[in-house]
Parts: structure tokens; C-alpha cells; sequence
């Protein structure tokens, strides 16, 4: 393996690299320090695919690592007999996007693959939809969906719809770290690749079919029908994919009160609104709040730059405020909605079946409960909810119904793989439309689940950790935690510990220990008495640990005092670690 500075004197001295890269290379020359972040290992596969800093590098989002990354998929897609069946790619708004999907599209094509490109900019569950739909061995994304504006990435798509899971996405890595000379990389010119019938561009007939199954996921239009001139609605695209198909989806259900927020509403790779482009943060409703109260809307709704993320604020009718819904209150409340509808139209199958990621809050575990439905928990990433609908559709057993994750992410229907916030937007509006006619609003509805299930309180707490320093605190955090576990956290005894990547639960009172009969992962879930839990992992897509903890109280009030207790003790604990 050549040491950091060979590789970065390789790629000033290649005449393979193009002459502003080079440039951008020779302004760092007396910075070691940078030169070492950039060069001191290939940028890696995680969670979403490929995640990273836009520049020059071998441990950056550019154009020859985009190639790289191509070509190692064309030689596992070639190995797996796939290559006549082509690859679908998407982009988003990010800076150098188009970029990005021109040049895997002419290393797929330069390896006989067919591309079938879209025009434009598409949200990132249409892409998912657009893989099956147009029958692809692979799909291509280029995102870095939430990410700050100097980020781009790369997200990999199976013919099942799905981000790639195991064996495929080890495979592909494979191929791509065997690919030792960047610079052997293939590509050819767009003129050859479309003579050769290898480069297509995509675009209107995939859209109609990907909306037409958005819409076809309603359950109560009637609703919509009748409250379509009374429910008023915000929405914002922050800059990024979801401007044209959630309102296109919104208009062609029959909504009339739609308002978009000017400032966020076209493409913008700088996202000059908002520090970073994250429907969870509370920044980024800033301006959609403000248009709401002139509109008097009963909610706010936004989507992330690659639109798969929603984020929310519901009118309390009673106090006028506008109340934010965290990601596991939203699924929620959409999972109840949509189980409601089936049982009333006796529609919920005895083998139904709701999926969450493990990180997500336990009270869609209730909801599923009450409705009948077997709840299945996979680990992080959207991934590997696809991979159950997977499962399910193999072996002939299961019929999924909703599946959520606790990041802003959830999907109604079979028609996509990945989580989808246009379907996500159509859904919210349906529901409160529905409510509304009962004279409720979705924050009422809410409180409704609440005191029905009990008052679950989830949280999340990330540190950033940056750089090679950052990486090797977050191993020494995760190892110690691995070797000893509390028998307390924050109160809570704990009852079980999980930890995926020895495959281990071991129950803390008998000590018997059984495996968690999921893929290995660098994760630790603590199960804690009264319907409390505790997990902990690093992200896969930024240089983060995350600590995520939910609780269950017996009102609002008890809620919030025992979530902050817990994640008081937690960061305590973890501040001492550092």
C-alpha cells in the first residue's frame, strides 16, 4: 500500500488528472496535515454508499472516484451476468451532480452496461421506483441527501429497488478496492455511448408511472374531496428535489390551499437559507413558518434535498401555535392512519406486518400491536427495510403494510424500496384532511395515540468527531461500552444487551445469551425496564457517534423530565469517555 504522499505526488504527476485538479492539489502542497485527510485511505462504502467532502483526493467526492466506484460496479454487475439489463441513475441540486451521473453513466456505458440517465434532478425514491420499473440489474444515486453543502455522495441501488445490502455490497466493494491504478478506469465520450445504444435519457413516462403510484397508496379520498379548499398546507422543497412532484402529487389529489415558500423553492447546491439542508433541524421551517401564519395553515411541511426526508409542523388548533413532530412521531402517526383505514375497510391481512429500523421509537410497536400486525425490527438503513419487502415477496410470507425509520423516513406500499417523502406528503395531507373532518387537527390526533399507547418519548444525541483523531475516539467509545456493560443507565436497570457485530443478546439477570439474528453491524442496543431502551453507533454517513434513547411516560410532563434524566446520565457518561 503506497503511503499518503506518493498517492497525492501521483495524482499531480498523472497526465490521467485534468489540470484544475491538479491546481487544487498544488495549493496544499506545504499543507501535510490536509494532504494526509485527503489521501490517507480510499473514500469508504457505508450505510448510503459513497458520502464525502466535494475536492480533490482519493478520500473525496470527484469525478475519478465516482469512476472508480462505476467501474468496480460494472465489473461485479458483469461477474453477476447483469450487464444487458442496464442501470438507472438519478442526481440531485448538490454542486457537481450532473457531474457526477454523466460520468458513471460513461464508465457504465464504456463497459457495454446501458445508463438510463434522468434529464433532471429526481427525488430519490423515484429513483428506487425507476430501477424496477425499468427492469435494472442497479441503480445510481447522487446525493449526499441532508448533508452540508460541500458534501456530495454516491448511493447504490439493487434490481430489487432497494440500497444494496450483503452479499451485493460487499461484492461491489470488493471490486472497487481491487481497482489498484485510478487512472485505468474506463470511460468514453457521450457521442460514443449513445451511437452504441448504451446511454438513454429518462424522464416523463417514469414520472407519470412513479406519481400514479403515489397516489394510488390513498385510502380515503373522500376525505380529501371534501376538505381539499379547507386544509391549508406550507411546503418547502429546501432548495432541492421535491419542488416538482410534491406538487404536482398534491395538485392531481385535489388540494387547492398549497403554498410554497419562495425562498426555498428552486435548486440551489449552496442552500443559502439554512446552515445545512435538514428537515429535522429547526432552521429550516424557519421560512415556512412564517408563510404559515399568514396563510393560517394546518401544517408545514419540508423536504430534504433529495426529498426521501419529512419533516413537520402541525397547527395546534387550540393554542394556534405551530408544534414540530420529530421523525418517530410522524411515522407514528402515519402508521396509525394507515392501519385505521385498513381495519376499517377490513383490509389488514392475518400475516401483516410493520417494519422499523431498530433505532426507532416503541411506540409503533404499540400501534402495531392493537391493529394485529407482527412488528419486525432490521438495523439502520432504509436498506434493510427494502430487504424484508425482499423476504417477504420470496418466500411468500408476510405483507407489508408501513415500515419506518426514526431519521424522517417512511413508505406506504411496495412500489419503491427506499423511504419516500413525496408519498410521505401526500399521506400527512391526506390524514389531516381526514382528521380535519372530525373536527381534529394532526396534533390532536397525536395526543389521541398518546393517550392511547402512553406518552413515548424518543431522542437522539450526536457527537462529532472528525478526521483520523475522530475515527479512532469513536472505536475506543464503542469498545468500551462493548466490554462493559452497566448494570444502570440513568436509572433504568438494564434488562438485555445486544451487541450486532458479535451477533450476541445477553439477557443481564440470567446471563443466558442468544444470537439477534441480524446481519453483523458495529451497533449496541440496551433494553431497559419500563419500555426505555438505549442504542449506540457510529454513522455511516458523517463523522458522528449517535446515542439514541426512548422512554414511555404517563403524561407530557413525565415524558419530558424522564427522557431528560436519561440523556443527562448518557452524555455524562459519555463526556467522561472522551
Amino acid at each position: 500500500m503506497k503511503d499518503y504522499r506518493s498517492i497525492y505526488e501521483e495524482w499531480l504527476s498523472n497526465p490521467y488528472f485534468d489540470e484544475a485538479t491538479k491546481e487544487e492539489l498544488q495549493r496544499i502542497k506545504d499543507d501535510d496535515n490536509e494532504i494526509k485527510e485527503r489521501f490517507y485511505q480510499d473514500l469508504e462504502f457505508g450505510t448510503a454508499g459513497l458520502r464525502g467532502v466535494i475536492g480533490a483526493g482519493i478520500n473525496r467526492m470527484n469525478i475519478y472516484v465516482v469512476r472508480k466506484a462505476t467501474q468496480g460496479l460494472a465489473n461485479y454487475i458483469i461477474k453477476q451476468g447483469g450487464a444487458h439489463k442496464g442501470v438507472a441513475i438519478a442526481y440531485d441540486s448538490r454542486h457537481m451532480s450532473p457531474e457526477f451521473a454523466e460520468e458513471a453513466a460513461l464508465t457504465l456505458a464504456a463497459n457495454g452496461i446501458k445508463a438510463y440517465k434522468f434529464e433532471s434532478l429526481r427525488p430519490t425514491p423515484e429513483l428506487s421506483f425507476a430501477v424496477r420499473k425499468l427492469g435494472c440489474i442497479a441503480g445510481l444515486n447522487i446525493t449526499a441527501s441532508h448533508n452540508p453543502p460541500e458534501y456530495n455522495g454516491y448511493k447504490v441501488y439493487w434490481e430489487d429497488g432497494a440500497q444494496f445490502t450483503p452479499p451485493h455490497d460487499r461484492g461491489v466493494t470488493a471490486e472497487v478496492l481491487a481497482i489498484t491504478d485510478i487512472s485505468t478506469v474506463k470511460t468514453i465520450k457521450r457521442e460514443e455511448a449513445v451511437a452504441a445504444d448504451k446511454y438513454e435519457i429518462i424522464g416523463a413516462a417514469v414520472d407519470d408511472a412513479y406519481i400514479a403510484q403515489v397516489k394510488a397508496q390513498v385510502m380515503n379520498q373522500s376525505a380529501i374531496h371534501e376538505m381539499k379548499d379547507e386544509l391549508s398546507i406550507v411546503y418547502t422543497p429546501l432548495h432541492g428535489t421535491g419542488n416538482v412532484p410534491a406538487r404536482r402529487v398534491l395538485r392531481e389529489l385535489g388540494f387547492t390551499k398549497v403554498y410554497v415558500v419562495p425562498e426555498q423553492e428552486l435548486p440551489d447546491g449552496d442552500f443559502p437559507t439554512v446552515s445545512y439542508p435538514n428537515p429535522e433541524a429547526e432552521e429550516a421551517f424557519q421560512l415556512g413558518l412564517s408563510l404559515a401564519k399568514e396563510k393560517d395553515a394546518d401544517l408545514v411541511l419540508a423536504t430534504d434535498p433529495d426529498a426521501d426526508r419529512l419533516g413537520v409542523y402541525v397547527k395546534d388548533y387550540k393554542s394556534g401555535e405551530y408544534i414540530p413532530l420529530t421523525g418517530n412521531m410522524s411515522g407514528s402517526l402515519l402508521c396509525e392512519y394507515v392501519l385505521s383505514q385498513r381495519q376499517e375497510r377490513g383490509d389488514i391481512p392475518s400475516d401483516g406486518q410493520v417494519v422499523k429500523s431498530i433505532v426507532t421509537t416503541n411506540l409503533v410497536d404499540a400501534v402495531a400491536k392493537s391493529y394485529g400486525c407482527e412488528l419486525i425490527e432490521v438495523l439502520t438503513g432504509f436498506k434493510y427495510i427494502g430487504q424484508q419487502i425482499l423476504k417477504e415477496e420470496a418466500t411468500g410470507y408476510g405483507t407489508y403494510l408501513f415500515g419506518l425509520e426514526e431519521s424522517y423516513g417512511c413508505l406506504i406500499g411496495t412500489y419503491a424500496r427506499d423511504k419516500d417523502a413525496i408519498s410521505a406528503t401526500a399521506a400527512l395531507c391526506e390524514a389531516a384532511a381526514y382528521y380535519k373532518t372530525k373536527g381534529m387537527s394532526l396534533w390532536d390526533a397525536m395526543i389521541a395515540m398518546y393517550e392511547k399507547y402512553g406518552y413515548y418519548k424518543d431522542a437522539v444525541n450526536s457527537i462529532g468527531l472528525k478526521g483520523i483523531e475522530g475515527q479512532a475516539k469513536i472505536r475506543a467509545i464503542m469498545e468500551a461500552m462493548r466490554s462493559n456493560t452497566p448494570a444502570v443507565f440513568g436509572g433504568y436497570k438494564v434488562l438485555s444487551a445486544r451487541d450486532y457485530k458479535a451477533d450476541t443478546v445477553k439477557n443481564m439477570e440470567t446471563g443466558a445469551v442468544k444470537p439477534t439474528g441480524l446481519p453483523s453491524s458495529d451497533v449496541l442496543y440496551y433494553e431497559l425496564e419500563e419500555d426505555a431502551w438505549l442504542c449506540v453507533r457510529p454513522s455511516g454517513t458523517e463523522p458522528k457517534i449517535k446515542f439514541y434513547y426512548g422512554i414511555k411516560g404517563s403524561s407530557m410532563a413525565d415524558a419530558e423530565e424522564k427522557s431528560a434524566k436519561l440523556g443527562k446520565a448518557l452524555m455524562e457518561m459519555v463526556d467522561q469517555m472522551i
